[in-house]
């Protein structure tokens, strides 16, 4: 069997990667052409994203891996949720805003006030972010002049090929996709004032959105379909996740904590409205029934804070192993208090959710964060199976939490199930798996495409104590 290549383009919110991924004759694995970071930058009207740096961090790693590999057939993106970009004649109208920018206050007062939430829960079937694309949109003073609105692995495709569409599994992250139809709910965009011309086409995982323009292909070195994948990262992320049982878990874990369980129906109770629980589309159709936790973020930006204090850097693997050697218990915050969302000084933060019980050492304090989201997890985890009805017999961590055995071991503890971790590249995984099946090199159903990643990347286990 030949070994076929495919370019996967994975954005986070923190960093993104160009990737090869590999996959053919029992082979399924992943090459690192390029890193970058990404991040908030701050300009005078709020929170953006360097758009315009990003997309060149693209453009340069896609050229590298077709030098690399120049067998390459096609090229996926996935990236972070809810964002977008306005584009009218063919050109970007302003940078993004960044999801953390706190204009979307206003815009949750004035969309609620003309449909309560109760009601959106029904239509949409998504748990409240403050940022959701809706409440972002209804804030947007521009809106008006655009011709579409695109979210950011869209925004890409489209520079890259000059095609917009919109891909079904991040566009149900909006909360303008009908949970239960996948189509645009037009009604509801309407009645917010938000123009549904705006909307563009959607597309399902799989789909070739079109080629790379001529300009773009003599940069890249190729002629290049872009195929959509699960474009969000998550629908990416559990794709490849090898859940080992109908009665598996999962948490991908990043910047963000997404915990939950894979449906074929949507649960639109009364009880997961309460409980926050989302349902965004994955691919195949699937339901990701899960609940946002706050993620590594919380550790992340304490780590950044210190080194700002100290004026050096501080090794992660080493603070986790002095973390991990602290004895007794250690206090316990909400890890999803508002307080802890923006960025900023978090260690004060955490300290004014901790009071007098606030660690001294900085080993404790790491430790108390790492169980601090393990208790989030655990609560999470509890949620889904009672809200489903399923009853969970296993926890797959994947992402780069995987990587931090504290964390993963504290999550076995505090659930009593088992925490099977890895792979840490989930996401990558997922959007190369995607193309592949698409280009027919990879098998059909998704439980096929689970066991390849299993039998190639063996997850470590951790027994709860």
């Amino acid at each position: 069997m030949t070994v076929r290549a495919v370019a996967a383009v994975d954005l986070g919110a923190t960093s993104g990667r160009v990737m090869i991924g590999r996959i053919g004759d029992g082979r399924l694995d992943l090459e690192l052409v390029s890193r970058f970071p990404n991040g908030p930058v701050e300009r005078e009207d709020g929170l953006h994203w360097d758009f315009g740096a990003l997309y060149e961090h693209v453009v340069a790693g896609l050229a590298e891996a077709v030098r690399r590999e120049p067998g390459i057939e096609s090229i996926g993106i996935d990236s972070w949720a809810v964002d977008y970009g306005l584009v009218k004649d063919g050109e970007l109208l302003a940078e993004p805003f960044h999801y953390r920018d706190d204009r979307t206050v206003r815009g949750v007062a004035e969309v609620h006030a003309e449909a309560p939430f109760a009601e959106l829960y029904q239509r949409n079937g998504l748990q409240f972010l403050p940022f959701n694309t809706l409440y972002q949109y209804r804030v947007e003073a521009r809106l008006a002049d655009a011709d579409t609105a695109l979210l950011i692995p869209d925004l890409i495709a489209f520079l890259l090929t000059g095609t917009s569409v919109a891909e079904r599994t991040n566009a149900s992250t909006t909360g303008l996709l009908g949970v239960e139809s996948g189509e645009w709910d037009s009604e509801l965009a309407e009645r917010l004032g938000i123009p549904s011309s705006i909307l563009p086409t959607l597309v399902d995982p799989g789909e070739t959105i079109g080629t790379l323009q001529p300009e773009l292909a003599e940069r890249v070195g190729k002629e290049l379909p872009v195929i959509a994948v699960g474009s969000h990262d998550t629908a990416s992320a559990v794709v490849a996740a090898p859940l080992s049982t109908p009665h598996s878990a999962y948490i991908s874990c990043g910047t963000w904590g997404l915990v939950g369980v894979e449906l074929t129906e949507p649960v639109l109770t009364d009880a997961a409205r309460g409980a926050n629980f989302t349902h965004e589309l994955g691919v195949d159709g699937r339901y990701r029934f899960l609940h946002n936790v706050t993620g590594l973020w919380l550790l992340s930006e304490t780590v950044r804070a210190w080194e700002t204090e100290d004026g050096t850097s501080i090794d992660l693997s080493e603070l986790l192993t002095a973390a991990s050697a602290v004895t007794g218990d250690v206090p316990i915050f909400d890890a999803d208090d508002s307080s802890l969302s923006a960025p900023g000084d978090m260690p004060a933060r955490i300290t004014a959710l901790l009071g007098s019980e606030a660690p001294s050492s900085r080993p404790a304090f790491a430790r108390s964060i790492v169980e601090s989201i393990a208790t989030a997890f655990a609560g999470a985890v509890q949620t889904a199976s009672d809200l489903s009805g399923r009853e969970l017999d296993s926890i797959h961590l994947v992402g780069g939490g995987s990587l931090n055995r504290l964390l993963c071991q504290a999550t076995a503890d505090r659930t009593g199930l088992p925490v099977l971790a890895g792979p840490v590249e989930a996401t990558a995984l997922g959007n190369v798996l995607v193309q592949a099946r698409a280009l027919g090199a990879a098998p059909d159903s998704l439980e096929e495409l689970r066991a390849l990643v299993a039998a190639t990347h063996e997850p470590e286990r951790f027994d709860p104590r």
